[in-house]
């Protein structure tokens, strides 16, 4: 059996995008604590985050700005009879910058290679034998099982492509849904992230988590078919399914009985109708390093997350409307018309911010949906 691991301050749980920031703000503004980073993988994984400049508070940008590897100061959307151009900045970071980074902030040793077989708040068992004990344990292991949560699903395929003479486009495309509608609300998403480099993702606001990885492989190499470019080489490949909540209960959801800290996605910290989970990871993350101190640390987390769901009450019933009372291959339509209101708007909705006139706008005008229909979405659930 592996001999136990050196006692430390703080142990992260997951090297995702939570785990990864969480390490990266203790090594950053804590340097006096021995922070130790459990993953069994790489740190990061095979994934790409983007993010509006408006999702993160200004204060806040210290943490992200060295990871950004792309950046566009516009993006565009098209629908079938609707096409815009959004004057905002907008930046991807790489799981391979996000692990270069953590590498570079972290002492040698202090990335544990193993995966956490239990987890309790001031210590973990490993896979491969041992003990690490700490002062606190910090779960970021990311969404695990939420038996508890009424969902769709946000899912995706992506794919970097060399194009031979280059792709010819400048900036993002958020969404093109001017594709075939199949699997629910479908489009595509572009990122160029040089003149002949461009990530192509095709993605689904679906009733089923299930993901055709080879089909949607097929609806991708037809999209690049139809826009005349030339495949030189597939450089990277990343899936994902993402739930899109509509309902549930917190309390059931992370048990006050719980009381092992959680961060990120793990703790329910993630936009209802995007799935993503960057600004609320950037928003937690950045306060740890003056809270860590505190023996009362999960109980402190765990309201965070508890505010953060009961603000998410307004984008989990835009869900219900989205998935109980639109057509599957009308869903577009929601999105078309979201697509019509002001920069504004559209900036406070990303990043989790809606006023209450930014709701009512939301709502306002002819619906895209039944109005009966989205009524009775409504009364399905109780939203708490």
């Amino acid at each position: 059996m592996t001999a136990d691991l050196p006692r430390c301050d703080i142990a992260i749980v997951g090297g995702g995008l939570a785990g990864g920031l969480a390490a990266l703000a203790l090594a950053a503004k804590r340097p006096d604590l021995d922070v130790r980073l459990v993953e069994p993988g790489s740190v990061g994984g095979n994934h790409i985050w983007s993010f509006f400049d408006s999702d993160i508070a200004r204060g806040d940008r210290w943490l992200v700005a060295p990871l950004v590897r792309h950046h566009w100061g516009q993006y565009d959307v098209a629908f079938p009879s609707h096409r815009r151009t959004m004057r905002m900045g907008y930046k991807s970071i790489t799981g391979e910058a996000l692990a270069e980074a953590v590498a570079a902030a972290l002492p040698e040793g202090r990335i544990v290679a193993d995966k956490a077989k239990h987890v309790a708040p001031d210590h973990i068992l490993l896979a491969r034998g041992g003990r690490l004990s700490a002062r606190h344990v910090i779960d970021a292991r990311g969404a695990g099982k939420f038996p508890t949560l009424d969902c769709g699903w946000q899912k995706f395929v992506g794919q970097a492509l060399t194009i031979r003479g280059g792709h010819g486009v400048a900036h993002p495309v958020v969404m093109d849904a001017r594709v075939e509608q199949l699997d629910g609300y479908r489009f595509v998403y572009l990122l160029p992230f040089d003149d002949e480099t461009i990530f192509v993702e095709d993605t689904y606001y679906s009733d089923s988590a299930d993901l055709d990885v080879a089909a949607v492989r097929e609806r991708i190499a037809g999209y690049v078919a139809a826009r005349q470019w030339d495949v030189a080489a597939v450089t990277r490949e990343e899936t994902g399914v993402l739930p899109v909540v509509i309902a549930g209960d917190f309390e059931r959801m992370w048990p006050a009985s719980d009381r092992t800290a959680r961060i990120g996605v793990r703790a329910g910290a993630f936009h209802a109708t995007t799935g993503y989970s960057l600004p609320d990871a950037v928003r937690t993350v950045a306060a740890l390093p003056t809270l860590v101190d505190r023996a009362d640390l999960p109980a402190i987390l765990r309201a965070r997350a508890a505010a953060t769901w009961r603000r998410q009450r307004f984008y989990r019933m835009l869900g219900a409307m989205l998935f109980h009372a639109a057509d599957p291959d009308a869903r577009y339509r929601v999105f078309q018309r979201f697509y019509r209101l002001s920069p504004g708007l559209i900036a406070r909705f990303y990043a989790g911010g809606s006023t209450r006139g930014d709701k009512l706008r939301i709502l306002s005008g002819k619906p895209p949906v039944p109005f009966g229909r989205a009524l009775a979405a409504l009364r399905r659930f109780d939203w708490k």
